[in-house]
């Protein structure tokens, strides 16, 4: 993973959420992040920019709504292919084969 430092300015006009936003955008598209990079954590980023973890989890859910990144779960937060298919959790590909298993019968 990419060490990169994300910094917020409090007396900008711009939300903290849309200053870390925008700062990993960049590093998403400079590829400081390359494709298959896992994120910080929310609490990492967090400590890191001295904000609240919910406004780091904003910042990746508006990533996320863009297609930059995608959620691993647990694992974390990775860099998604530009116009990349998300991956289907496991447990969503499991549902799909039982719902056709049960349309046979």
């Amino acid at each position: 993973m990419a060490k990169t430092t994300i910094r917020v300015n409090r007396k900008r006009p711009e939300s903290l959420t849309k200053q870390i936003m925008d700062q990993l955008t960049s590093l998403i598209d400079s590829g400081a992040y390359a494709i298959g990079n896992y994120l910080p954590s929310e609490r990492e980023l967090a400590n890191q920019a001295k904000v609240a973890r919910n406004v780091v989890r904003g910042a990746y859910e508006n990533l996320m709504r863009a297609g930059k990144i995608q959620s691993e779960g647990r694992k974390g937060r990775t860099v998604r292919a530009p116009g990349g298919k998300k991956k289907a959790s496991g447990a969503a590909k499991g549902a799909k084969k039982a719902g056709t298993k049960a349309r046979k019968k």
